[in-house]
Formats: C-alpha cells, sequence, structure tokens
C-alpha cells in the first residue's frame, strides 16, 4: 500500500462530466489498495468569476473579506468531488484547509504555510476513506480563512504529502506533463520523461506554468517525488524526483524514472526545456551617481513596495564613468507601485529619468547538461539572431540563460530555440485537453 496525495486543477474539475471522470479515477487508486488524499481546485473559471463580481461591488475589496469570498470556490469543488466519490461506493470526506490543519500567517492573498497537524486528514485515510481537500487555503493564528496565492493548490498538495509523508504527489492537469517547452505555442515540444526537482525549480521560476515555483521548493526541501500528468488521459506523465522508487508503487512509479545518478545524467541531452514569461516589465532608472550604495538604495526602495526584482543589469557610459543606468525587471503588478516610490526619492538617488517598457518577454534555457557542454550561449544567440531577434538584457545560473527581447518576438524566440537545440519531437504534436493547464 502507498500514500498517495493527488491535486486536480480548475480545467480537470470544470464541470459534472468532468468532475466524474476525477471520481472514477480516484476510486480506481483507491481500489487498487492506496490510501488517497486529493487536492482540488475552484471548477473551471470559478475564481476569476468570483473576481469579477467582487469588482463590480467595489474597486477596494478587503483582503481578509476576498479572502474569504475566494475560498469558496475550492470549497464547491470538494464537496461535489466527495459526493461523486461516495456515489461510486468508496467512502470519502471533504475539508476545508483549516480542518485538514493547514496554518498560514496573516497576509490576506500571499498566504504562506507556517504549520502543517493533518490529523483528521490521516484519521481519515487510516480509516479507509478518501480525503478530499480544498487547496489554495488555510486559517492564521487568528482562525481567519486565508489564501495562498497563485499555484496555491500545487502548494496545498505538496505540503500535505510532505506532512503526510507521502509516496509520491500526483499533480494533474490538462496537458501529459512537463515539455520541453509550452506545447500551446511549440506544438513540436516533446513530453520530458524524468526531470531533476533543480531543473524543475528554474522552469518554474521562469515562466512554466504548470507547476507552481512554491509547490516545487517545498518538494524539494521535503524530498516528495512529484508526479505531473493529465487527468484527461492515462498516459504516463513526468517524474520530478531525485529519490528512489518506493516498492509499494509498483506499477505506478517507474523504478528507472525516480532512480538518477551523475552516470546516468552525464549523456542526457543539455538542455530540459524552455520557459517563457509574458508578465514581467522593465524598468531603467538613468543617470544615476556611480558610487558606492547607490544601486543598494534603488533596491531597497522596490523592496519597501514588496517588488520582486528579477533581472538586473547595471552599466557605465564610457564618455561619463561618474554615472550609471541601472535596468531591472519585475512583474507587471508591481512596477506601478515601484515607479512611484522611485520618483518620490529622485532628488534622494540623483537620477536623471525613469524609462518604463511593459513590452517585454522572457525566455529562459534550462538544463544541468549546461554544466559540461560548452558553445550553449553560442547557439542561443545564434538562433535568436537568425531570427532576427535582438536581445535586450541576458541573466545566468549555473543551469539557466534567461533573455528579455521585445514582447512581440517572444513565440518566435521560444520557436527559433527550441528548434536549434534540436528540442522539437519527431512524433505526434503535444495535446493540449483543456484550458490553461491551472
Amino acid at each position: 500500500m502507498a500514500l498517495i496525495v493527488q491535486k486536480y486543477g480548475g480545467s480537470s474539475v470544470a464541470d459534472v462530466e468532468a468532475m466524474k471522470r476525477v471520481a472514477k479515477r480516484v476510486v480506481d487508486t483507491h481500489n487498487a489498495g492506496h490510501q488517497v488524499v486529493v487536492v482540488v481546485s475552484a471548477m473551471g473559471d470559478t475564481t476569476d468569476e468570483l473576481l469579477d463580481t467582487a469588482a463590480e461591488l467595489t474597486a477596494n475589496a478587503p483582503k481578509r473579506e476576498m479572502d474569504i469570498l475566494l475560498s469558496a470556490g475550492e470549497r464547491i469543488s470538494m464537496a461535489l468531488l466527495s459526493m461523486a466519490v461516495n456515489e461510486l461506493g468508496v467512502p470519502a470526506t471533504a475539508y476545508t484547509g483549516a480542518q485538514a490543519g493547514i496554518h498560514t500567517d496573516s497576509h490576506h492573498g500571499k498566504a504562506q504555510i507556517i504549520g502543517m497537524v493533518p490529523e483528521r486528514v490521516a484519521r481519515a485515510i487510516q480509516g479507509g476513506e478518501v480525503a478530499i481537500v480544498a487547496g489554495f487555503q488555510g486559517a492564521s493564528k487568528d482562525e481567519d480563512t486565508t489564501t495562498l496565492g497563485r499555484g496555491g493548490s500545487d502548494t496545498t498538495a505538496v505540503a500535505l504529502a510532505a506532512a503526510l509523508h507521502a509516496d509520491v504527489c500526483e499533480i494533474y492537469t490538462d496537458v501529459d506533463g512537463l515539455f520541453s517547452a509550452d506545447p500551446r505555442i511549440v506544438p513540436k515540444a516533446h513530453r520530458l520523461r524524468t526531470i531533476s526537482q533543480e531543473e524543475t525549480l528554474e522552469l518554474a521560476a521562469h515562466g512554466a506554468k504548470i507547476l507552481h515555483l512554491r509547490a516545487v521548493e517545498f518538494a524539494r526541501r521535503f524530498n516528495v517525488p512529484l508526479h505531473v500528468r493529465s487527468s484527461f488521459s492515462e498516459k504516463e506523465g513526468t517524474w520530478i524526483s531525485n529519490a528512489p522508487a518506493h516498492p509499494d508503487l509498483a506499477g505506478l512509479v517507474p523504478e528507472a524514472a525516480l532512480a538518477t545518478s551523475k552516470e546516468e545524467t552525464v549523456e542526457e541531452p543539455i538542455i530540459s526545456g524552455i520557459a517563457h514569461d509574458r508578465s514581467q516589465d522593465k524598468i531603467t532608472v538613468t543617470n544615476v551617481p556611480n558610487t558606492p550604495g547607490t544601486a543598494a538604495r534603488v533596491f531597497e526602495i522596490a523592496a519597501e513596495v514588496g517588488a520582486n526584482v528579477d533581472m538586473i543589469v547595471q552599466n557605465t557610459p564610457v564618455d561619463n564613468p561618474s554615472l550609471a543606468n541601472i535596468s531591472f525587471t519585475l512583474p507587471e503588478a508591481d512596477a506601478r507601485r515601484t515607479l512611484d516610490a522611485l520618483e518620490a526619492r529622485r532628488e534622494e538617488l540623483g537620477f536623471q529619468e525613469l524609462r518604463y517598457n511593459p513590452n517585454i518577454g522572457k525566455l529562459s534555457l534550462v538544463g544541468a547538461g549546461m554544466r559540461t557542454n560548452p558553445g550553449v550561449s553560442a547557439k542561443l544567440f545564434g538562433a535568436l539572431s537568425a531570427a532576427g531577434i535582438n536581445i535586450d538584457l541576458i541573466s545566468t545560473s549555473e543551469i539557466r540563460i534567461s533573455v528579455v527581447t521585445d514582447l512581440e518576438d517572444l513565440d518566435r524566440a521560444v520557436q527559433a530555440v527550441h528548434t536549434a537545440f534540436g528540442l522539437d519531437s519527431t512524433e505526434s504534436e503535444a495535446v493540449v485537453y483543456g484550458g490553461t493547464g491551472r
């Protein structure tokens, strides 16, 4: 017997027929002799619809009330799925995040999990029931409902898997796993059979939408094997783990998928995948004094307003080394308050002007094989040059190279680089069964 946590996204439970399909999969897993915990997102576009309704009432909704509102979508899903599973003859009980023992801080809308005490969930599965938990939510020490922010249901699932010492956490979505690029813009992208947690973190951090960054961080910290697969097919998905397979997962976890070693990965492809991100904007602070502490002060001001700065480039004009230009990217949601905060400190910082560019896109090339293979940068830049695509900013890590291009060139850039690195599949095109993958 294995303990399996399954998470189903909004497209997987979008309507009654989808709910029935998920219920059958849950029951089949239970009847195969496994303990099953299920985490569900809100049905289809429920969360967006709730946001739209709130916007019709107010432009400044209290964050606490918004969390109570938005958590309703997942509660609806958990109750309906529990009914569907019970209808198929398997006992199931639904739990809110608070009932499941998910404790968070009090930052409404983007709460962090600070503790997990899933006693009721553990008792349920030990008694032979399926436990169905509302994703995306928890409760603060004041017993207020909180939500975990974008990708919160992924985080809920992995956190529960870690707390319950689950053997695997299955993330069900509307594509057949992780692909070498987004199959919505690169139809010839191929499915990755296995990928390391380190590579997955880089992909998630730089735009890949199938898994949320916080969920991958949880999985790495607590060594939870992840299996990303489609709820619309029976195909094996992508395994994300550095751990050996559990013996009770025979038939569910292919041994080769979870047993990785340095010897096995040396001859793997140089590049695992390409992520892209349309949600970044660029700010340039021009002609600031090129003195110690100036850049630090710029980013202290950005931090004060909660901006999540990503790529940073500082350059000095050849004809005036006493001045510098500082460019950085950040989420578009952080841009306006960052611009306002910097403008308010213009005299203190001594800059000439702020330049704002919302029309940028980021492409990130990720692969552990880059460590031992020279020429990756040259091939990347050559592919972009051949496609007539200009590069604005560049940043690197040991297993990643990211570049910023014009937003209108981003799709072409991803397609050109994917082909240049030999990642195009020779088999049938990737299938997107549902909507956004969330």
